[in-house]
């Protein structure tokens, strides 16, 4: 039906004082004191109750955050929201009491960028700690100038401090060097006996600059290699298609059909190594039994790893993807490839049923995740969670449907919902998406066997180096692993990204985290971190 923006202007009324086009949605140039009511009005009156990603960028004469909106029935609809500061005093309104979702994106642009929010409940640094000068993305930052972190940015708090005089409550650490953190991250954990009684994630000791190294490399070539990087564990290809969507709708570059048919065979495989992984480590945090569910998980997942290297010649860091294709065809001999692929596809309900006997109808199990870690459909989407957890919680999202990229939208597969929004639901929504993952690549093979040799067109003729238009910008995004995986760029007129920005799924999800933990018991606490398989390359990027 397509967003009619005049209308949306009227709504908006005199807070617009102007209103620019970008590629993938108008955007409405808004008052820096009334960011509020224009978000507010957008999501109660005009149903855009997505907020994907707040973007921070600085340009020679002002500030500016974008908020890129969508909506969750519908997100081929959007909308962005741009407030514009001056340098001198970049200060606008917090979005925060609208979107749940926007402190920690604010706290991001601030903490990176320079932009301040004013009425955000909590503005201070997320990615760099609290004694750093400077936002590494501002345009007079001086990255030779050392920074010294002091020892009390980083002393004990338990320190002298075991217990609230006047509560039984306790300060707990856990990690950041810990196995139940699945990565460098940090819980401060308020526990009142047994109980949560608050947690924060702390976030940023991974922290990679991917952003930056991104805005100093070109198009066509030097900005592939780092999406491998982001969610490193097993979801190379789909972050790949991250930047290659966007930037091929930057520069208007058409990929051909056999090419997508393989770009979409090969997510699917990503799909179900992480979703494998995700199975394995959280039933380590469930059970601690290592032998039989980690390493059955691990065995399968390495089945999809031997096939994905056979198709890029690596084992992680694939490369594979290039704008306007792929940069090979399937490797010869063609049949013992795709007779690879259809042993591993035959070979896997057996082995999901075999997950079923071991997990999802052990008592253990069930008394471990049901009724814990309960995230209800609303509190999903106030907080942008995406992907196999909003799904868990009903919310029926999926964007390789609901706005269809590579080959999807002619294929014949279904996207899984829970009603349960718990830890078991969480684990039930992979399984069966792992099903549909192996509908989806048994369609392209039988695509790609079956397809004439003379039209094997593997990537579009692209030129060598790629200037698009100055200030063209767009947002796209594709349905990772983890969730929406989306990417914002905008053009300078060079070879390079003025501003390259990553919208993570899952450091929107692991925000969500203290609405889902407190009130519960430690071991829940555990668990439901397990259940949001995060990889923190890809939160602290």
């Amino acid at each position: 039906m397509g967003v009619d923006y005049d209308a949306l202007e009227d709504l908006l009324g005199d807070a617009v004082v102007g209103r620019e086009t970008h590629l993938n949605a108008d955007g409405f140039v808004v008052r820096a004191d009334r960011v509020e009511e224009s978000l507010s009005a957008l999501k109660e009156e005009a149903g855009f109750d997505h907020l994907s990603a707040v973007t921070g960028q600085e340009y020679e004469d002002r500030f500016e955050s974008i908020y890129h909106l969508k909506k969750y029935n519908d997100p081929t609809e959007e909308v962005s929201v741009v407030v514009p500061t001056s340098r001198d005093d970049p200060v606008s309104q917090s979005a925060s009491s609208v979107f749940k979702t926007a402190e920690w994106h604010e706290r991001e642009a601030y903490d990176l960028v320079g932009v301040q929010y004013d009425e955000h409940p909590d503005l201070r640094r997320i990615l760099l700690p609290e004694t750093w000068q400077g936002h590494p993305l501002g345009r007079d930052y001086n990255q030779n100038k050392p920074q010294i972190v002091t020892f009390e940015e980083n002393k004990n708090p338990l320190q002298g401090k075991f217990e609230d005089e006047e509560s039984d409550t306790m300060f707990l650490n856990i990690g950041p060097h810990h196995p139940a953190t699945h990565g460098v991250l940090h819980l401060e954990t308020v526990l009142d006996g047994e109980q949560v009684a608050d947690v924060e994630p702390d976030i940023g000791y991974l922290h990679r600059c991917e952003e930056q190294m991104a805005q100093n490399g070109n198009y066509r070539y030097q900005i592939m290699p780092y999406p491998d990087r982001w969610d490193y564990a097993s979801a190379g290809l789909l972050n790949e298609w991250a930047y290659a969507r966007t930037a091929e709708d930057l520069n208007d570059i058409e990929v051909p059909e056999y090419a997508q048919v393989i770009r979409t065979m090969g997510a699917e495989l990503c799909r179900i190594a992480s979703h494998m992984l995700a199975l394995g480590t959280f039933c380590l945090d469930i059970y601690g039994e290592f032998t039989a569910i980690f390493m059955y998980a691990m065995r399968d997942r390495e089945n999809v790893q031997k096939l994905l290297e056979d198709l890029t010649g690596q084992r992680m860091m694939f490369n594979y993807f290039r704008l306007g294709g792929v940069v090979w065809d399937i490797p010869e001999p063609r049949e013992t490839f795709f007779d690879n692929v259809r042993d591993f596809l035959d070979e896997l309900p057996s082995r999901l049923e075999e997950y079923h006997d071991l997990i999802t109808d052990n008592e253990l199990f069930q008394l471990r995740c049901i009724d814990t870690g309960v995230l209800d459909a609303e509190t999903a989407k106030d907080f942008g969670v995406t992907g196999p957890i909003a799904r868990a919680s009903g919310v029926d999202y999926d964007l390789r449907r609901d706005d269809p990229y590579g080959y999807y939208e002619h294929l014949d597969w279904d996207v899984v919902t829970e009603s349960g929004g718990d830890n078991y639901s969480r684990l039930l929504v992979r399984m069966r998406e792992v099903e549909q993952s192996a509908r989806i690549i048994e369609q392209c093979v039988d695509l790609l066997e079956d397809w004439p040799e003379d039209d094997r067109e593997v990537q579009s003729n692209v030129p060598r180096t790629l200037n698009p238009e100055a200030d063209r910008e767009t947002y796209r995004a594709v349905e990772g692993a983890k969730g929406e995986l989306g990417v914002y760029i905008r053009s300078d007129g060079t070879g390079k990204p003025a501003r390259f920005k990553i919208r993570s799924p899952c450091f929107s999800n692991l925000q969500a985290l203290p609405a889902m933990s407190n009130g519960e018991y430690i071991p829940d606490l555990i668990a439901t971190l397990g259940s949001l398989d995060i990889i923190l390359g890809e939160v602290d990027r």
